[in-house]
């Protein structure tokens, strides 16, 4: 039994947002645009607030916590930059961050291996979808030991990035299509601390990541395999569509669309906001000895 797909809302303009009858209530501020309409809180996945001129209600902030969706403000670039995530998550969540916190090491470095053979795998996958010739990633993607001590993730990304596109360095404050990818990844990010948090885990507890000033190492764990996804897209934005400014239109509305966005998980295909619950799910069973192995999604061959 699957979750139903949450609606991610973006709003780039002045508007006021309150809470109306259990519903988002939506004004409109602009000069030749003073509309006002209601959105179901519970339809809410994702809140992207992207203008200075935004005001949001204490009450529109509560009733969007309590049913878990994420509130992300965009700085002055228009990049995401903070996240407003709900506090508890799951009933259990104190029994589930104790799980996690007596996690072994020989585990984590296990779960880690899972982690860049599917993200090889999926950047594998990107690679023959362009095209492009990928049997170099296949042999990494097999040599990757636990707790990946040699760094392979790294070298399957030096080679991924130099056929990805041609003379192109991936670089966060690079050229374009850099900012496509920065702006794919942080709401990837959002999306995946959400399933996080609603499974019941401690963000700052990661598998790998552990830098102390990172209140979200285990999102940018559990992302990694998921990056592809965003990598895809934005090649069809970049070169399909002509698309290489990242603050048009057009790319942040493709690109707000990837919880709708098809995984294959476990052999069933399903948008990535609903399987990932499975994803989170299974990472909690291999903490407590349920399972041992992540279930992360595979990129569809016909993306």
């Amino acid at each position: 039994m699957y979750s139903m797909i949450k609606k991610t809302l973006y709003f780039g303009s002045p508007v006021y947002l309150s809470l109306e009858r259990s519903q988002l209530h939506i004004q409109k501020r602009e000069k030749n645009d003073l509309s006002e309409f209601n959105r179901p809180i519970e339809d809410i996945g994702i809140l992207v607030l992207d203008h200075p001129q935004i005001t949001i209600t204490h009450g529109a902030i509560r009733a969007l916590q309590e049913n878990k969706a994420v509130v992300v403000s965009c700085n002055e670039k228009h990049l995401p930059h903070s996240l407003l995530l709900p506090l508890q998550g799951h009933s259990e969540q104190s029994k589930r961050f104790r799980v996690q916190l007596t996690a072994s090491e020989p585990l984590k470095k296990r779960l880690w291996q899972q982690t860049i053979q599917a993200k090889i795998r999926n950047q594998r996958r990107v690679l023959d979808h362009l095209g492009q010739p990928s049997k170099r990633l296949r042999i990494l993607e097999r040599r990757v030991k636990s707790g990946d001590p040699e760094n392979i993730e790294g070298q399957a990304a030096a080679y991924y990035w130099s056929v990805f596109l041609e003379d192109f360095l991936r670089d966060r404050y690079g050229s374009e299509p850099n900012g496509l990818l920065n702006y794919g990844y942080a709401i990837l990010r959002s999306l995946v601390a959400r399933s996080l948090i609603s499974t019941g885990l401690h963000l700052s507890i990661g598998i790998h990541h552990k830098n102390k000033y990172n209140a979200l190492c285990l999102a940018d764990d559990i992302m990694e395999p998921l990056r592809p996804f965003i990598d895809l897209m934005v090649y069809d934005l970049y070169i399909e569509q002509d698309c290489p400014d990242f603050l048009s239109k057009e790319a942040k509305k493709s690109l707000l669309g990837l919880s709708q966005t098809d995984g294959i998980f476990k052999k069933h295909r399903r948008p990535l906001m609903v399987g990932l619950s499975q994803t989170t799910a299974s990472l909690f069973q291999c903490y407590e000895g349920g399972r041992r192995k992540i279930i992360y999604p595979k990129l569809p061959m016909s993306a």
